[in-house]
């Protein structure tokens, strides 16, 4: 089994999830400069641990300067790198930094294109709006890199359908499980067979049975027991379709 978005360096012992519950592979995601430090770390010192490096919308405001970009620039060079980002729009926490973000997604995806990497892409809206979702379709479809992975699906129709006609992967979280999910499940059951991607984004979004506690990577299973049963599989049969998804995407075996 695969988690193909987890923050491991937030945990307080990261080393005591690698191998739970039977993970074989897992992506830490680099939301900044230190962070991406953090991820390579435990990607250089596990085999199982890959890492990517970006910048997260919600760091744009202080963190996008040339330094930044210069550093990441770098790090995505380092051969454990499977991943840009995450980076994309996020609307939720401040309204007047979709602009700023906007130019540093855009920069994120000509990184990815260049380092013929994909890029993970966050989405948040605020409360009962859609600017970020929006704005995340219009500027995927401008740049038109075909490498991507919409990280944690928050079902957005128009999101989705401009990532799927680039080709990109859909990735669903723990909150697929949660009862008030209908739009997500909807997508869930949409999304090609060949896209699906399963992740904890921990130590966030933990999935039924385990909704209020810290999240850890091993409880990607719950998330994908759950995405089996909307899709009419065994458990064994998706576990198979989202590694091998997993391992296509990020190249995980070359």
């Amino acid at each position: 089994m695969i988690d193909t978005h987890c923050h491991l360096d937030y945990l307080d012992d990261p080393a005591s999830a690698l191998g739970e519950l039977g993970l074989s592979a897992l992506v830490c995601i680099g939301a900044d400069p230190q962070h991406a430090r953090s991820a390579l770390a435990l990607a250089e010192k596990y085999p199982e641990v890959y890492a990517s490096v970006g910048l997260h919308p919600t760091e744009v405001a202080q963190q996008d300067t040339p330094e930044t970009r210069a550093e990441l620039e770098a790090l995505s060079l380092h051969g454990r790198v499977v991943a840009i980002g995450e980076s994309g729009l996020d609307d939720y926490w401040d309204h007047d930094q979709l602009p700023a973000q906007r130019r540093a997604f855009e920069w994120q995806l000509d990184l990815g294109r260049r380092r013929d990497l994909p890029v993970v892409v966050h989405t948040r809206d605020a409360a009962g709006g859609e600017r970020a979702s929006l704005g995340c379709a219009e500027v995927i479809r401008d740049v038109g890199w075909t490498k991507g992975i919409l990280h944690c699906c928050n079902g957005h129709a128009g999101l989705m359908r401009a990532a799927l006609d680039l080709g990109w992967y859909v990735s669903f979280a723990g909150n697929l499980t949660y009862k008030t999910a209908q739009a997500i499940q909807e997508a869930a059951r949409f999304v090609p067979a060949g896209r699906l991607l399963v992740e904890t984004d921990a130590p966030f979004l933990a999935p039924v049975p385990k909704r209020g506690k810290p999240n850890r990577p091993g409880y990607v299973r719950y998330t994908l027991q759950f995405l089996a049963e909307l899709r009419g599989l065994s458990e064994s049969e998706m576990e198979q379709l989202t590694d091998a998804n997993a391992r296509a995407v990020y190249r995980l075996n070359r």
